[in-house]
Parts: structure tokens; sequence; C-alpha cells
């Protein structure tokens, strides 16, 4: 059975780290920006769509949607939030609860340690034994977890949600 909705969040591509910027102005490498069009195809192939992305308003997420929505011909309503910019997973179950409103699918695009920290802290380790080992193993940049869930986004709390997928994009690799 599957759960009347999915939550998938989406840490950033690889980023630079230039000192002439400010961290919130980081944009993506060129490997990031492939990447990021390897997670595009590779959640075309899942047949998965989205409804809804929240996206963190840093130029690195910003760009990492940019190019998964190239690379896996996705379109949704893009809702760029300043809260999720370096958020805990406290202000991000937060801002899912007030935004998610009657969307099915939900992307949200942020940062570590808070993207990690929610996929965790919402799964409370219920899950596949394959991809709770892959979570556990680190959430490097492009990488996303899949996860179903079971209450409406207003009563989204700990443990309401399971992990069904975790997938790492690297454009140099086969997708999983």
């Amino acid at each position: 059975m599957t759960a009347p909705r999915q939550l998938i969040v989406i840490r950033h591509a690889k980023a630079a780290s230039p000192e002439s910027t400010t961290d919130h102005e980081r944009a993506l490498t060129p490997r990031g920006v492939a990447d990021a069009k390897a997670m595009g195809a590779w959640l075309k192939e899942q047949g998965i769509s989205v409804d809804l992305v929240l996206c963190s308003t840093a130029t690195r997420t910003r760009e990492t949607w940019a190019a998964i929505v190239e690379g896996g011909k996705l379109g949704a309503l893009v809702e760029h939030d300043p809260r999720i910019y370096n958020a805990s997973v406290e202000r991000l179950i937060g801002v899912l609860r007030e935004q998610g409103r009657s969307a099915r699918s939900v992307a949200l695009v942020g940062h570590a340690p808070g993207i990690p920290g929610l996929a965790a802290t919402l799964s409370e380790g219920r899950g596949d034994d394959d991809e709770k080992l892959k979570m556990a193993s680190g959430f490097p940049t492009c990488t996303a977890g899949l996860l179903e869930v079971e209450v409406p986004w207003k009563d989204l709390t700990a443990g309401a949600a399971e992990l069904s997928r975790v997938h790492t994009a690297r454009a140099d690799e086969a997708s999983d």
C-alpha cells in the first residue's frame, strides 16, 4: 500500500567555495550541475513526479532544482523559502506543515545537516533495511531520500514516514 503523500528530501549538488562570495551565493560546480541533471533523469526513470517544490533561497539549491528539472523534464510549482536555508530539522518540519497543503508529492531542496536529519527524524528507523544502511553511511551532495508520509502535512511529526529509497546521483555512474 502506498502512503497518501510522498516527500523527496534533496541535498543540493556540489557547490564551489570561492572566497569572493557569501555562503548563500555559492554556485554549483560543473560536476554539481551534471550530478543534478543525473538526479532529474533518475527521478524520471523511477516515475516520480512532484506537485510542489520547497526550495532554499541559496543559489546552490535553486541551481540544483533547475538542473534536476532539465535532466528529468519535471515540472512543479516552486516556492523559494528563506527559512529552508541551513535550517534545523524542527524548522523544516514547520515549513512542510505550513506549505504542504494539498500536495501529494513534495520535494524539499536544502542543506546538510537539516535534510539528512529530517529524513532520519521523520522515518525514525522505519523503512527498507538496505536504504536505511545507505542513509546511515552518509548523505553526500546530490542525494535524495524518498519518504512515504502517512499523515496530512499539517500533522507531520517524528516517525510519521517510512524511508523507501536513498539515491546519490553522479553523472559518471549508472543509476541504481
